[in-house]
């Protein structure tokens, strides 16, 4: 089962985890994002194009699953305002074992930083915002699968 949620509301990560058990799973890895509030962030916001960014999510988690014959996936995403300590993704996949469950989900969100069309928006205590260009750590991540 493939599990793909693109939402303003937060997610419970116990909850999902929990969603992510099935028969025949040996293994269960995940990831969650949060906000940093580095440099005195107040506030991310995150926007999206409806229908294109669960599309994307879609190809990737389809990408994992054939690549490691996955039990479940799951990726939320939330957008709008976000602030610091917000959880603001999630990503977890089962797997019969856990290296493949461990690969799946880095793949994951390796390649969901730089394939999946977000856009960020940063505002900080001092009233400076700007948009978050892609970080070159980001495109090496991906790079290696």
């Amino acid at each position: 089962m493939i599990r793909i949620l693109v939402q303003r509301e937060p997610f419970d990560e116990g909850r999902e985890l929990a969603t992510l058990r099935a028969n025949g799973v040996g293994g269960i890895a995940s990831f969650t994002g949060i906000v940093r509030g580095e440099d005195g962030l107040t506030e991310l916001h995150l926007d999206h194009y409806p229908g294109m960014t669960e599309a994307a999510l879609m190809a990737l988690a389809d990408q994992a699953n054939a690549r490691w014959s996955l039990h479940n996936v799951t990726i939320i995403h939330r957008v709008g305002p976000l602030h610091p300590c917000d959880p603001v993704v999630f990503v977890g996949t089962a797997a019969t074992h856990r290296a493949a469950a461990l690969e799946a989900c880095a793949f994951l969100i390796d390649r969901l930083k730089t394939d999946a069309p977000f856009w960020k928006r940063e505002t900080f205590a001092d009233g400076r915002s700007s948009w978050v260009d892609a970080r070159d750590s980001d495109e090496t991540a991906a790079a290696r699968w």
